[in-house]
């Protein structure tokens, strides 16, 4: 290969492993890629799902109703509203029907439904959605069926229709166990209402429940935090996301930092001590770090959607706003609810743009899904490159493990905490490499990371 690899630009400070591996973190290393958008998406969707498919495939259900718009979140886009949720749902179905995805399918390990809000939309609408799925659908025996939502507006009714349809696993998006900690971000319930909803979900013992917490918000201690983490390993439930803060760029709460009706967010450095010290409490209580936000309390649990789109799995989207993935090549659909229903209503397959797979796709699929599962084996990575790679990346790999982010056993690299909480740095850095490896070209340079400050750089 005639690339040559300047691995000095991705070494790691070994001083300061956890908190300052790194002058900023990378964000989303999957998206940092130039690609012109293909002029027609539809002709190229048409020609993806003509064929039949065999592998890994999961479905992504965009419902892009909120109760209200929560500071932290980038995300919302439509405000709660019965009539509209069932507009909505009727057409969300009728996509789902006539979507020729279908017979591409050879079988359907996960489904997520997620936005929004899924847990809005009334009993009798998330079991209509959930029913078009299964009819629609080569859905595995043992499919993961997941239905995100929050404590405000998520009866035992909606509950229980969601059981009654096959769901296995609900998402709950507790953020934070502190009342006021709550109150100030846009949560509607307090303590006592989430502990004992929770409660009550674990107790019907019909599905896996997971519940995500975020550290480095605005006010937030390290002691608030802890006994957050501590409190959640002692609520029978079956799993935990601990998600780091990230502060959109002109969302609500980086207004209102800037406004100063709020304190700064949690400086990086103490937003990684964080993750340190959440992975150290889940772990001690016995459970199995999945993946690098992931924690599974028992066997139940097994956070297979996430696990599987980022190793690059076929996702199918449906909704607006939702994103999918078909042979490396990203899709959206229509991001405009009134546009998109329009657009459903006429018979279209309504989508917003398509993008060519990014090049050695598979390389950096593996890549991904391997170093957000804590393992990466060079073998099977220089497999799927070019002959060499080892050799040619094996002294950055050591760098890193100096620095304290990783292990190596022979070619297998397995993080360590730091690692952990920089692995999307890491993941960039082999992107970029691997391209320079094989086409002997400079490979593009992020466009999205974030300073301590939450500031971006392009």
């Amino acid at each position: 290969m005639s690339g040559h690899l300047v691995l000095e630009d991705h070494f790691a400070n070994g001083k300061h492993p956890l908190e300052r591996a790194f002058d900023r973190r990378n964000l989303f290393p999957w998206l940092q890629r130039s690609m012109r958008p293909f002029p027609d998406p539809r002709a190229n969707y048409k020609e993806l799902v003509s064929e039949k498919k065999s592998g890994k495939c999961v479905v992504y259900v965009h419902v892009p109703f909120c109760a209200n718009h929560c500071l932290f979140c980038g995300f919302y886009r439509d405000r709660s509203a019965e009539e509209a949720m069932r507009d909505y749902t009727d057409h969300l179905v009728q996509e789902i029907e006539m979507d020729p995805v279908k017979n591409r399918v050879d079988t359907v390990h996960a489904v997520y439904l997620g936005g929004g809000t899924p847990s809005a939309l009334s009993a009798q609408d998330l079991q209509r959605v959930i029913r078009a799925l299964r009819q629609n659908l080569p859905l595995a025996p043992d499919c993961e069926i997941t239905v995100e939502g929050r404590v405000a507006g998520f009866d035992l009714e909606k509950v229980d229709a969601c059981f009654d349809v096959g769901v296995n696993r609900i998402s709950v998006g507790v953020q934070a166990f502190d009342t006021q900690l709550r109150r100030r971000f846009g949560r509607k319930a307090d303590q006592e209402g989430v502990l004992e909803f929770l409660s009550a979900l674990s107790t019907r013992n019909k599905a896996a429940i997971v519940c995500d917490l975020i550290f480095g918000l605005p006010g937030q201690t390290m002691q608030g935090w802890q006994d957050d983490v501590r409190l959640c390993s002692q609520l029978g439930l079956d799993g935990v996301d601990l998600y780091c803060l990230t502060v959109h760029d002109k969302g609500p709460l980086a207004m209102s930092i800037e406004k100063g009706a709020l304190p700064t967010q949690a400086p990086l450095s103490e937003m990684a001590q964080m993750y340190q010290a959440g992975l150290e409490i889940i772990e001690q209580a016995g459970w199995r770090h999945l993946n690098q936000a992931h924690w599974a309390a028992n066997t139940r649990e097994r956070n297979l959607y996430n696990q599987l789109v980022k190793a690059g799995a076929d996702c199918i989207a449906y909704g607006s706003g939702a994103g999918g993935l078909l042979d490396g090549q990203r899709y959206v659909v229509d991001g405009d609810r009134i546009s998109y229903q329009k657009r459903i209503a006429n018979g279209e397959k309504p989508l917003a743009m398509m993008l060519p797979a990014a090049r050695h796709h598979h390389a950096r699929d593996l890549i991904m899904g391997s170093l957000e599962g804590g393992r990466l084996d060079l073998n099977e990575l220089e497999r799927c490159t070019a002959p060499g790679l080892i050799e040619a990346l094996y002294p950055l790999f050591e760098q890193w493990q100096q620095a304290g982010l990783l292990s190596l056993s022979g070619t297998v690299a397995v993080l360590k905490t730091p690692g952990w909480f920089w692995h999307c740095n890491l993941v960039g850095s082999l992107f970029e490499l691997i391209g320079v490896f094989i086409d002997g070209n400079k490979a593009e340079k992020p466009r999205f990371a974030f300073t301590e400050k939450g500031k971006k750089y392009a």
